[in-house]
């Protein structure tokens, strides 16, 4: 039987590399360092040595804010390419993520979505650094769980127990979600091991590679797949329309 996208009453997202061009937030964040490198790095390489660093402090100090977890991860990458930077350098990288930009679609698909669905957060930072994002969003979500709430990253599994106990509180039980997300590693790859349906907004489909997330290994299954967030509120909308 063939799924639609009407058969759910919640959309779960990533929120950075979904709905936050945290790969744009990272590269112009970094400029104070990357300017300062003496071999020319390409976009790709500084996302993925981002991700490196990014994932294994996560692994290292899973308690530890986002916003903290960051200001190590440009400490990390300082010495990787040889650059001295003071403390206040990478505390000021951490604070960053208030001012990543939204994908230009972001909020005008979570305005049409939120009329139809319950619209949650589960993302891997911190809530201080996520309400900056939030304005840019434009949507009252109906729930959000953070790093910060759960004392782990993604893709840990108890990040996603830990939103499916909480959204069940609110009467949304697992068949009833569609988790949307960018990332491979972070969210598809859990979200098969936990059982939950999923939805691949692929941003980064002009490029290569899996930029400022990990290699997933063995790709991971999804149930759609759209390269924004405009194209799945046009689908919704087609849905409707031939229902």
């Amino acid at each position: 039987m063939t799924m639609k996208l009407t058969d759910y009453k919640a959309l779960t997202f990533d929120c950075y590399g979904t709905l936050i061009d945290w790969e744009t937030g990272m590269v112009e964040a970094l400029k104070p360092l990357t300017a300062q490198v003496k071999k020319p790095l390409s976009r790709n390489a500084i996302l993925e040595a981002h991700a490196r660093h990014e994932s294994s402090q996560q692994l290292q100090t899973p308690a530890k804010l986002y916003r903290d977890l960051l200001a190590v991860v440009y400490r990390r990458l300082a010495e990787e390419w040889g650059v001295e930077v003071d403390w206040q350098d990478c505390v000021r990288y951490g604070q960053s993520v208030g001012d990543w930009p939204a994908f230009a679609d972001s909020a005008g698909a979570l305005q049409y979505l939120k009329k139809h669905y319950k619209l949650v957060i589960l993302s891997n930072v911190d809530n201080e650094s996520f309400s900056y994002s939030n304005q840019k969003l434009g949507v009252a979500f109906d729930a959000i769980y953070t790093a910060g709430d759960i004392g782990c990253y993604k893709p840990s599994l108890r990040n996603f127990e830990y939103m499916l106990d909480k959204l069940a509180t609110l009467g949304v039980e697992k068949e009833a979600i569609l988790h949307t997300a960018e990332s491979m590693f972070h969210d598809h790859k859990p979200a098969n091991e936990i059982g939950l349906r999923s939805c691949w907004i692929y941003r980064r489909h002009m490029d290569q590679g899996f930029g400022a997330t990990l290699h997933p290994g063995e790709m991971p299954h999804y149930d759609f797949r759209f390269t924004s967030m405009a194209e799945l509120a046009k689908a919704h909308q087609e849905e409707l329309r031939h229902a």
